[in-house]
């Protein structure tokens, strides 16, 4: 008896997914963190998360994160204070 026609495409689309979610996980498996740093001109370089460089470049990194998150809150909690005054 021949498999349905639906059960084919079927099948057929969840190798393709299956297929994609290896490549992503192999993929992941690769991927090293690093800094890149531009330069005028054009030029840019990368250092990776293990030279001192890239240890710098991440920590002013998530320095530059926490204050940005820090202001945002700040923004947040005034806007409710603002808006509960409306009412």
């Amino acid at each position: 008896m021949p498999a349905k026609p639906h059960r084919v495409l079927l099948d057929r689309v969840s190798g393709y997914a299956d297929e994609a979610g290896a490549y992503l996980r192999r993929r992941r498996h690769l991927r090293k963190p690093f800094a890149r740093a531009s330069y005028a001109g054009g030029r840019s370089e990368a250092f990776p998360e293990d030279s001192e460089q890239g240890q710098a470049l991440f920590d002013a990194a998530s320095k530059l994160i926490e204050v940005a998150d820090a202001r945002v809150l700040r923004r947040r909690s005034r806007g409710a204070t603002r808006d509960e005054a409306k009412q």
